[in-house]
């Protein structure tokens, strides 16, 4: 399973995405790509914010070496299921991918949690500390669901093979 977390700079949230989904998939014994970028350019190239990274450590993930990019239109040919963290994100991510978009496999990451709702997770670039944990909280509980969903239809494609 290849799978793309994507934010507006790929400097907060969809670092901490990333950095979440590859420990809880390793966990599981899951052999997946797990890759984040942003809609946006501000930030290529640079690591996760310093409050992102803080986070993620006390948390027992260290994101320190990831390195911003940009999200592109080919990025539908590489990933199996790619998760906006907010909706002008997914919007985004439309217009630039235009006939590329591939609505099967963008959708938004609280979408897993509570489908149709549509929620955002906020961006805690102009906060303090609290507001980058309860981004974590959010992003962990839909990675957690994440895992719990493609690891059963996993498991049901191996199964189904194996007969």
């Amino acid at each position: 399973m290849k799978i793309l977390m994507v934010c507006l700079g790929n400097i907060c949230r969809s670092p901490l995405a990333e950095g979440i989904l590859q420990q809880k998939a390793a966990e599981a014994g899951l052999d997946w790509k797990i890759e984040s970028a942003g809609t946006n350019g501000y930030h290529v190239g640079e690591a996760p914010h310093r409050l992102s990274q803080k986070v993620a450590l006390l948390n027992g993930i260290d994101i320190s070496t990831q390195r911003a990019r940009r999200f592109v239109a080919a990025d539908f040919e590489q990933f199996d299921k790619i998760y906006a963290l907010a909706g002008d994100v997914l919007s985004e991510m439309r217009s630039i991918a235009g006939t590329r978009f591939d609505s099967s496999r963008a959708d938004l990451l609280m979408n897993e949690l509570t489908p149709g709702a549509n929620q955002d997770v906020p961006d805690p670039w102009y906060g303090p500390e609290p507001g980058y944990h309860e981004v974590f909280a959010m992003i962990s509980e839909a990675c957690d669901q994440i895992i719990a969903r493609y690891a059963a239809q996993a498991s049901e494609t191996l199964s189904s093979k194996a007969i």
